[in-house]
């Protein structure tokens, strides 16, 4: 921990706020915590694909939501969220390596999503994901074995999805706020036309350090429950505003119970398909597959994350039909 810049606290000198996890610590209640603040890195995954606002904040949450528990785990590999369902967006996915480069994208039925936007609708849960579930997991490789958490789908947005999954794990005793959406640029009806931001707030219980200490029990839940009533208080305006930065709202937030703020963790979007990828995937089709794929004399292969495609036409189709 270097620098200093927020009274009550000791903090970093802050890099560039936007496209980071910032970790921090609430000392006197002995909690640790993560503030994500996305800004180019969400807007270039959603504008790649064009999605509809309400795909597109939903999609912007998941990838917060992403980029937050991520950062509060220890892995090297692959950490991904996927919401599988039967509303007009079926299909929600979001990853995050251990370096920091995340990706997303959903599937969705255009027009049950424009009879969404026709009636005004909010872009909840049960009216754009339906019945389903949120699954979270972890891949570390082929030698070791994948952790998946999985939980219903429960409640008005994704952060009661993912508060009735800490409710039910024993590894995490934490809560989150959570933001997506639009800020700044030029009305366009009743919504902004600017780029796509997202935001999430991050707090984890630690174990206390003596639990045998007379009334330590009574202590720590009263210290927890004032931290989530501070972090209650922090809307979600100010965790889009890209002019506050990350140490300012930590500020805000918690300079009553002093607030450390760690070196922050850049994040990028990042896509990992490739060619030789493509060409994996279609060696694995057989012949009539191919065939019924051949346009012209050509495949092509679109990535769903990034939306790049991958052309193959003979001799390489020739080879892989040899196959």
């Amino acid at each position: 921990m270097t620098g200093s810049g927020c009274p009550g606290g000791d903090v970093v000198d802050m890099a560039p706020p936007d496209d980071l996890v910032q970790p921090f610590q609430v000392d006197v209640q002995q909690i640790r915590g993560r503030l994500v603040r996305l800004g180019p890195l969400v807007d270039t995954i959603l504008a790649r694909h064009g999605y509809p606002d309400l795909v597109a904040g939903m999609l912007g949450e998941a990838i917060a939501l992403t980029a937050t528990f991520s950062a509060a785990l220890k892995f090297d590999g692959v950490f991904s969220l996927q919401t599988k369902s039967d509303g007009p967006v079926s299909v929600l996915v979001a990853d995050a390596t251990s370096d920091g480069e995340i990706r997303g994208y959903a599937a969705f039925d255009a027009d049950r999503i424009a009879a969404l936007q026709e009636e005004s609708a909010a872009g909840s849960v049960p009216r754009l994901l339906g019945a389903g579930y949120l699954a979270f997991t972890v891949d570390q490789g082929a030698d070791t074995e994948r952790y998946q958490g999985i939980v219903e789908l429960m409640g008005a947005g994704l952060v009661d999805c993912v508060q009735h999954y800490f409710q039910q794990s024993e590894q995490f005793d934490a809560a989150v706020l959570l933001a997506a959406g639009r800020v700044g640029g030029a009305p366009s009806g009743d919504r902004l036309d600017g780029p796509w931001r997202a935001g999430a707030l991050m707090i984890q219980r630690l174990p206390p350090e003596d639990p045998l200490a007379p009334d330590v029990s009574e202590v720590v839940e009263e210290g927890w429950r004032r931290a989530l009533a501070l972090m209650a208080s922090g809307t979600r305006d100010e965790l889009l505003d890209p002019d506050l930065a990350p140490t300012d709202l930590l500020y805000r937030l918690f300079h009553e119970e002093g607030v450390r703020a760690y070196m922050p963790r850049p994040l990028a979007a990042g896509c990992r398909c490739s060619r030789e990828r493509a060409a994996a995937t279609l060696e694995m089709l057989s012949r009539q597959e191919l065939d019924e794929m051949t346009v012209d004399g050509r495949v092509t292969v679109t990535c769903q994350f990034c939306n790049r495609t991958e052309d193959f036409a003979d001799p390489e189709l020739a080879a892989l039909r040899a196959g």
